[in-house]
């Protein structure tokens, strides 16, 4: 009858005590601290925005249809009385 083999890793004693590794290492990075605005604040700025922005489209609108029709600024004429 044949013998058994003998394994090739020793046997693993899970009674004896745990070593702690020494190994070192960096600290964790802080945390970054996120700003948190005030959204009334944002909402007013984004109103503001979107008004400049509509007021800006129109002019561009108006100004290309003026250009389009063929009206110039130099076609008015001032008088410069005042009654």
């Amino acid at each position: 009858m044949a013998s058994p083999l003998k394994p090739g890793k020793q046997s693993v004693d899970l009674a004896a005590p745990v070593r702690v590794s020494k190994i070192r290492r960096d600290p964790p990075p802080p945390v970054k601290k996120t700003v948190v605005r005030d959204p009334d604040e944002r909402e007013t700025r984004t109103v503001v925005f979107g008004v400049v922005a509509f007021a800006v489209a129109i002019f561009i609108v108006t100004l290309g249809f003026s250009a389009y029709s063929g009206w110039s600024p130099g076609d008015v004429t001032v008088n410069g009385t005042l009654d």
